[in-house]
């Protein structure tokens, strides 16, 4: 009896022992557990006004698909300003049709619109046409633009078509994709008699005959042979047509600033023509007009020497 507890306490001393050994052995195989390192502090989520702040100014106005809500106002100068309050004209009319629409370049000051409305029949009167074909006016809210043009910022400048408006409406594809009619030759020194047109005379005419109207850009050819058949003792109209490059397949309409816009900058006088009508000086040499030659030449222009250029046009 005395020898089988002996045995018993035997057994259970070497398994206690057995058993310690394996827990000291788990214990030393399990690895030590390591504090996790704090998180970074989450970065400030970037406000729209910070985003605006690093974006071009041509891109912040390019994304307003709709104007400001307020007064209208033509603010700043023609190339270098902005539109509040700005008003569509319907893309289409009776005596007239928008192009480009995916542009969403049909706003303008009130007064831009109201001349349009008022232009096109005449236009229309005038050459015969069945109504006129617009460009280019301004963004919703105006300003820089990011391609096309230098001026178009503040409402009050408009690309009008050197081509008769369809005698039905334009789909849309067809208003992306027309082009207008270039009426100056290869060279850019002459007409292209295959497009030019005595219309043509009556519609730049009639555009710069009305009392609003600042400036008519067109292609320097097109305002050589304005003065070479027109008559110069009655050009008061004239002196408003400046030649200035590209403008051969349209006219830059320029309409001055509305008496409710204290903020707008005025052209300045014509050069060398007096502000009541410059007699044959309208059609004299002391007009400024940049080299009318290729692309790539009209690409070297800094940006700078086009703006001082457009304050005299």
């Amino acid at each position: 009896m005395f020898a089988r507890t002996m045995t018993l306490f035997a057994l259970f001393v070497v398994a206690s022992g057995a058993i310690t050994a394996a827990d000291r052995i788990a214990f030393a195989e399990t690895p030590a557990t390591v504090a996790p390192s704090p998180l970074p502090a989450p970065k400030p989520a970037t406000t729209e006004a910070a985003r605006e702040k690093t974006l071009p100014a041509k891109e912040l106005f390019g994304a307003k698909q709709l104007p400001s809500i307020g007064k209208a106002v033509a603010i700043g100068y023609y190339p270098r300003g902005c539109l509040a309050g700005g008003v569509e004209l319907p893309v289409n009319g009776s005596t007239w049709q928008v192009m480009r629409l995916s542009r969403n370049r049909n706003w303008g000051h009130p007064e831009l619109v109201k001349f349009l409305e008022r232009f096109a029949p005449l236009a229309a009167k005038a050459t015969g046409w069945k109504g006129i074909l617009v460009g280019d006016m301004a963004q919703p809210r105006g300003g820089p633009l990011a391609f096309g043009h230098l001026s178009h910022q503040i409402g009050l400048d408009v690309d009008i078509w050197f081509m008769p408006m369809p005698d039905r409406v334009l789909g849309k594809d067809e208003r992306e994709n027309i082009s207008a009619t270039n009426l100056v030759s290869d060279d850019w020194k002459h007409l292209n008699p295959q497009t030019w047109t005595p219309q043509h005379i009556a519609f730049i005419k009639t555009a710069a005959q009305q009392p609003e109207v600042e400036r008519v850009l067109v292609n320097a050819a097109i305002k050589k042979e304005l003065c070479r058949v027109e008559d110069k003792a009655h050009d008061s109209w004239m002196a408003k047509v400046r030649p200035w490059y590209g403008h051969h397949d349209h006219i830059h309409v320029r309409l001055k600033c509305p008496a409710d816009s204290p903020n707008c900058r005025a052209q300045g006088e014509l050069p060398g023509v007096a502000a009541a009508g410059g007699g044959v000086r309208a059609c004299g040499h002391s007009e400024h007009r940049p080299h009318q030659g290729s692309n790539r030449s009209r690409e070297r222009w800094k940006a700078g020497d086009a703006l001082r250029l457009a304050a005299r046009l």
